[in-house]
C-alpha cells in the first residue's frame, strides 16, 4: 500500500504532525498523489479551515482513502477541531474514504500577539482579547509530545 503525505505549514507545527507520519510509514511513501492509495492531506488553519493550497490539493482527490489532520492556534476545544474536520472533509469528493482525523493545538507567529496586545490597549476591558492573549501564550509549547504521541497511537490503530 501506497502512501503520500501532503501537507501546508506557515509556522512549522503541522510539519511536525507530517514528519510523524512519514517516520511511521517511511517505507511506503511516495511524492505522487495519484499512484497513493492513502493521502494524508494536512493543513494549518486559515479563517477556520484548511489553507488554499491544500484546499485545491482536497479538491483533486478521487477514490482515495484520505486521513486529514492539522493544527489550529485554538486549542483545548474536541469541539472546535471537530468543526475543522468536519469543513475540511466537506471539501472532499464523495468517492473517497475518510479513513480518520487528527488536529491539534499549534504555536501562533508572534505577529497574532502583537496584533492581541494593540486592540487589548484600544479596549482595556475586552475579556475575549484577554481570553485570546492567555490562548496564544498555552499555545507557545505546541504541539508538545503529548500531542504528538497521540497522533502516533491514532496511526497504529489505523493498521495500513
Amino acid at each position: 500500500m501506497k502512501i503520500c503525505v501532503i501537507y501546508d505549514s506557515v509556522t512549522g507545527n503541522t510539519k511536525m504532525l507530517a514528519d510523524r507520519i512519514q517516520e511511521k510509514y517511511r517505507d511506503r511513501l511516495t511524492d505522487r498523489m495519484e499512484e497513493a492509495d492513502v493521502i494524508f492531506l494536512g493543513s494549518w488553519t486559515d479563517k477556520g479551515s484548511m489553507s488554499g493550497k491544500i484546499k485545491e490539493q482536497a479538491e483533486k482527490l478521487r477514490e482515495k482513502k484520505v486521513f486529514l489532520f492539522g493544527t489550529c492556534g485554538f486549542g483545548g476545544s474536541s469541539e472546535y477541531y471537530e468543526k475543522l474536520f468536519e469543513r475540511a472533509a466537506a471539501l472532499l469528493d464523495d468517492s473517497n474514504e475518510i479513513i480518520g482525523h487528527y488536529y491539534c493545538q499549534g504555536k501562533m507567529p508572534l505577529s497574532v500577539k502583537e496584533r492581541y496586545l494593540s486592540l487589548l490597549r484600544e479596549h482595556p476591558e475586552d475579556q475575549r482579547m484577554q481570553a485570546s492573549i492567555q490562548n496564544f501564550e498555552d499555545a507557545l509549547t505546541h504541539p508538545d509530545e503529548k500531542d504528538l504521541d497521540r497522533l502516533s497511537k491514532l496511526l497504529d490503530e489505523l493498521r495500513l
